[in-house]
């Protein structure tokens, strides 16, 4: 255990536009935050030198209902700053400068949520409150100066409270601009671009998350010198550093030593698509966890406590899981009217309504779908990035399901950490279908694994490396060369496969076992065994520091 060898630990600032604690503390949008969170989680149990900074948004991301036409309506809900502190700086604080403009900063440490170190960045005067009006609001300038005051902000913070660091990671391209500005202030020595960058990769690392290319953010110089971004450097050095137009990806893989995908088959992925970038650091495979004491139910740990025979785990947890099927049930009829039917399979389906993660996939069928919800029902949530139109229209179809089937399809309106949690303790299966290998590793799994809840899921993300057909939960088929073309007649027949392979195993394995309750029972135990500690963000953080950080 790392935590036993604190003389080898070196001191890591870790960057993250988001971090998810808590459902009331909403200056987060969905995955990466949550991951971010349950990152600093584990490192304050853990009691890890790992420092975290990010931005204090006054509006967290989006809170989203259906109106009377299933169609998604926006509201932002105003941050509670409870349990956060102002940092004291010295004389002068820090600043930075947008659109040519000096903005001063102010920095809040989180108190509430965890123990360790969480920094939150916000400008000092309201004329510049803009840049932090919304969690990923408004445009390229927007983004550009949350992104200054992240990065370059957050490099200041440290510098300013006298704080020795060792590892700068960079969670997602959104921080980069904090290797440049360790380059801007010559922090590891002057001399040539090519000089610099070679003394500053040994400090600095970057997690990518995404194969989807809307993730992977891009601007082009202008914009970067007109709002600031550019940090006085060249055109050409911005060039070397990530391209014209400047990728904040391509960035964050030259600044560093070491970069890592989040799950295995991730890095297969992010290998192949950055292949080509000259002078990127290798890329290797760090497979995602989550926080267990935020998200396994302390009564699952109860009922497989060390010390009861194997027939009292079996009934403690079957009773367990039954009480929180009821409570998701409860839920459900409060939010909707929808009582389910407590005999039925339920199947859960909650995330981020984007089209590669085929929310809708299994609905496409209608006939082999009616026969599915004689014995079934599905449970929907999640919501649509704001500007998103696809992922919107995406989520008006399932609202439109809800009334095609009644009381046999449910959505849930405003997604929260809150919902997540009862969801993935309270269905009875986790569904999962993304168009391989767009899903980089998908957490929500993992929590429903550890909830006994066993995960149905085409192999892709975090599956491959956790699934045992028939064991641990069930794959949607095999993947099969080709899958990852993009034309729109190869995408629809695939879809059409995956639907048919999906039925397949609903109707023939996972109900069989659902109804014989020895059956489901073992598979749910399997499930438990195989991700509380394997994709734990515990086991995470020490991967890091063995693998990522000391190295």
């Amino acid at each position: 255990m790392f935590a036993s060898d604190p003389p080898t630990r070196p001191t890591v600032a870790y960057f993250c536009m988001e971090f998810g604690l808590d459902a009331r503390f909403t200056i987060y949008s969905g995955g990466l935050g949550i991951l971010a969170g349950d990152h600093m989680k584990s490192a304050s149990d853990l009691r890890l030198p790992v420092v975290g900074i990010g931005l204090l948004w006054d509006h967290g991301y989006v809170d989203q209902r259906l109106d009377e036409h299933g169609r998604p309506v926006d509201r932002y809900l105003a941050t509670d700053r409870d349990g956060l502190e102002q940092v004291t700086l010295p004389h002068g604080g820090v600043e930075v400068t947008v659109r040519g403009e000096t903005v001063p900063l102010i920095a809040w440490r989180v108190r509430r949520y965890l123990s360790g170190e969480l920094y939150l960045l916000e400008p000092a005067r309201h004329e510049h409150r803009w840049i932090t009006a919304r969690l990923y609001g408004g445009g390229s300038d927007d983004r550009l100066a949350q992104e200054i005051v992240l990065g370059v902000g957050g490099v200041r913070l440290l510098a300013a409270m006298h704080r020795s660091i060792d590892v700068y990671h960079w969670n997602e391209g959104h921080a980069v601009f904090a290797g440049l500005e360790l380059l801007r202030a010559n922090r590891f020595g002057g001399g040539e671009l090519s000089e610099r960058l070679a003394r500053l990769r040994p400090h600095c690392v970057f997690t990518t998350h995404t194969p989807v290319a809307a993730g992977n953010e891009v601007h082009d110089l202008p914009t970067m010198r007109r709002t600031s971004a550019d940090l006085g450097f060249t055109d050409a050095e911005l060039a070397a550093i990530g391209g014209d137009p400047f990728s904040m990806t391509v960035a964050g893989l030259r600044m560093a030593r070491l970069a890592n995908a989040v799950a295995a088959l991730h890095g297969e992925t992010a290998r192949a698509m950055w292949k080509g970038v000259e002078g990127a650091a290798p890329i290797i495979s760090i497979t995602n966890g989550v926080h267990v004491p935020t998200w396994q139910d302390p009564r699952i740990r109860a009922a497989l406590a060390p010390g009861k025979g194997e027939s009292e785990r079996a009934t403690g947890l079957w009773a367990a899981h039954r009480t929180m099927r009821a409570e998701l049930a409860a839920l459900v009829h409060a939010r909707t009217g929808v009582a389910l039917d407590r005999e039925k399979l339920i199947i859960g389906f909650a995330r981020r309504a984007a089209g590669y993660k085929r929310a809708d996939l299994i609905l496409g069928d209608e006939d082999r779908l009616a026969a599915l919800l004689e014995h079934a029902q599905i449970v929907y949530s999640g919501k649509a990035h704001p500007r998103d139109t696809t992922g919107k229209a995406l989520v008006t179809r399932l609202a439109e399901a809800t009334r095609r089937w009644p009381g046999k399809v449910v959505f849930l309106e405003s997604y929260d950490m809150t919902l997540g949690a009862a969801l993935t303790r309270g269905c009875d299966i986790w569904l999962n279908n993304p168009r391989r290998p767009l899903e980089a590793s998908g957490t929500s799994g993992m929590k429903a694994a550890m909830n006994g809840v066993p995960n149905v899921s085409i192999l892709d993300g975090w599956w491959p490396e956790g699934c045992e057909h028939g064991v641990t939960g069930w794959k949607i088929g095999d993947p099969e060369p080709g899958d990852d073309a993009v034309d729109e007649a190869h995408v629809a027949a695939v879809d059409v496969r995956d639907r048919g392979r999906l039925y397949d195993v609903l109707m023939k394995e996972v109900l069989p076992t659902f109804h014989d309750r020895a059956a489901w029972v073992r598979v749910m135990q399997a499930s438990i065994a195989m991700s509380q500690w394997r994709f734990s963000s515990d086991r995470m953080l020490e991967e890091y520091f063995a693998r990522v950080y000391r190295s």
